[in-house]
């Protein structure tokens, strides 16, 4: 096998909501930010690390997020109560119409339109 992990996703947002991503990914999801390379750094976005991920946000003038279906996602532990923490900085979850077996999620979009899945494993298992 030629591939043997991923090394990093990029996502994009429109420059004026920069500042909100940063506040998203930053404050409300916790992702831990590190520094782009140097000659990177003009082009704005951000760069964080979970676990042997990378997650790169860029900016691009006419992203169409919200159109589209692609999406980022992420488990957590309790559902529940990050459903809560996302209410807390009014954050608008978007249900999930098509359950998946063992699992429970949710969507929600990100300042830039980016739709990201909320997954945990169902706790009656």
């Amino acid at each position: 096998m030629w591939i043997n992990t991923i090394n990093h996703i990029q996502i994009t947002s429109p420059p004026d909501v920069e500042e909100e991503m940063r506040f998203f990914y930053n404050d409300v999801l916790g992702l831990p930010e590190f520094p782009k390379p140097e000659v990177l750094q003009p082009n704005g976005g951000a760069w964080y690390q979970l676990g042997e991920i990378q997650l790169h946000i860029s900016t691009e003038k006419d992203a169409r997020n919200y159109a589209s279906k692609r999406h980022i996602c992420f488990q957590v532990r309790d559902l529940s109560a990050f459903q809560q923490h996302l209410a807390a900085h009014q954050i608008s979850i978007i249900p999930d119409g098509q359950p998946i077996e063992g699992y429970d999620r949710f969507y929600l979009r990100d300042p830039g339109g980016n739709r990201i899945e909320i997954i945990a494993p169902e706790l009656n298992q």
